[in-house]
């Protein structure tokens, strides 16, 4: 597996909408496995196809060790469950809402309460070309909408006040600026 280069605001390419991926093979899943292992060693929840400068319709997630905090021995190894999802579309959203904080890879050190639908469900292919669904709830609910919406090219700070969002932007912007003089 290779770890992937993960593109940051303000790279244009998190602003679009990804393409649907027409099949799911094996240069498809050694994809998913590079992002997988990226989105670990970030460390992350969740990794849209486009965070890795790929925008088509694939993400990765995996809550389980985030969903466990405070289970388990010390020292044993943190629980994993991958989840694989190409071409996923929310199918319909709770009514009840629910407040998070996110973050996000692609906007490193920026975090914010944010406050999405509790539960969804999703229909998506998953790793082996199977349609499935899911019922997705709580932090799964939220990192699963999270990725989704980067693959219409929208980022979690588009849920902040204009001000607020605009102040983030500002702010990695001018610090691109300053590491690409230092580089």
């Amino acid at each position: 597996m290779t770890k992937l280069d993960i593109i940051t605001l303000p790279d244009p390419l998190l602003r679009q909408s990804s393409a649907p991926i027409e099949r799911v093979d094996d240069e498809l899943r050694r994809l998913m496995d590079d992002m997988l292992e990226t989105m670990y060693d970030a460390p992350g929840l969740g990794l849209a196809g486009v965070q890795v400068a790929v925008p088509r319709r694939l993400l990765v997630m995996d809550v389980a060790e985030s969903e466990a905090e405070g289970e388990g021995e010390v020292g044993e190894e943190p629980k994993k469950n991958p989840i694989f999802m190409v071409n996923p579309v929310i199918l319909e959203r709770s009514g009840e809402m629910r407040t998070h904080e996110e973050g996000c890879l692609s906007i490193p050190e920026v975090f914010a309460e944010i406050e999405r639908p509790n539960s969804c469900r999703v229909r998506y292919i998953d790793r082996e070309g199977e349609i499935r669904e899911m019922v997705c709830e709580g932090l799964l609910s939220t990192v699963v909408q999270h990725e989704i919406d980067h693959l219409e090219g929208k980022l979690f700070i588009d849920y902040l006040s204009r001000l607020k969002r605009d102040m983030v932007v500002k702010k990695l912007v001018k610090s691109k600026k300053s590491d690409s003089v230092v580089a």
